[in-house]
């Protein structure tokens, strides 16, 4: 059984790099790590563990096949912050287009909520991403997901351009 639900996604862009720093909670011992190649599996429990609460869908529908062309390819990089060794959050970096480049997913798992991880990771997502030098750093949200996550993104200097009202269907 499918059931539909409405949203409203909100795009926004970064038109410079940011100049602060933003520090780790200091009361965790926190690693990020790049993927190399990550297996299909790997990526799939970390965007179903992140995206649970909030009908993340779009990676969920797709085969392995068509996941692994889309998450291992050139131009797209997939970063991951442990705690204490395990999986506390990851991002996904998508410069394939040109002057471009796209915070294409970012979340932290439940049990990390509320600790401080989630402001660190988004600095060193929006960091890494200048990395590259591009013209505007993009990301969109939508109001199924954190309650914190647009304002979160408005502090950390993301701008909204444009907001389009959804309708998805999700099982269950």
């Amino acid at each position: 059984m499918t059931r539909s639900i409405e949203t409203t996604v909100t795009f926004l862009k970064m038109d410079k790099a940011p100049h602060d720093h933003v520090h780790p909670p200091s009361n965790l011992k926190i690693s990020l790590m790049k993927l190399e190649n990550p297996p299909v599996h790997y990526y799939r429990y970390l965007y179903n563990t992140v995206g649970e609460n909030y009908d993340w869908i779009d990676r969920k529908i797709m085969s392995d096949k068509d996941l692994a062309a889309e998450i291992n390819v050139d131009g797209v990089d997939i970063y991951v912050a442990y705690a204490g060794g395990v999986p506390a959050g990851y991002f996904e970096l998508d410069s394939c287009k040109q002057n471009q480049v796209w915070l294409a997913y970012f979340g932290i798992t439940p049990q990390f909520i509320g600790t401080g991880i989630g402001k660190w990771l988004l600095h060193e997502a929006i960091v890494t991403a200048w990395m590259t030098e591009p013209d505007t750093v993009h990301v969109e949200t939508c109001t199924l997901d954190h309650p914190r996550a647009l304002p979160l993104y408005q502090r950390m200097g993301f701008v909204p351009y444009e907001r389009k009202d959804k309708v998805i269907e999700v099982e269950g």
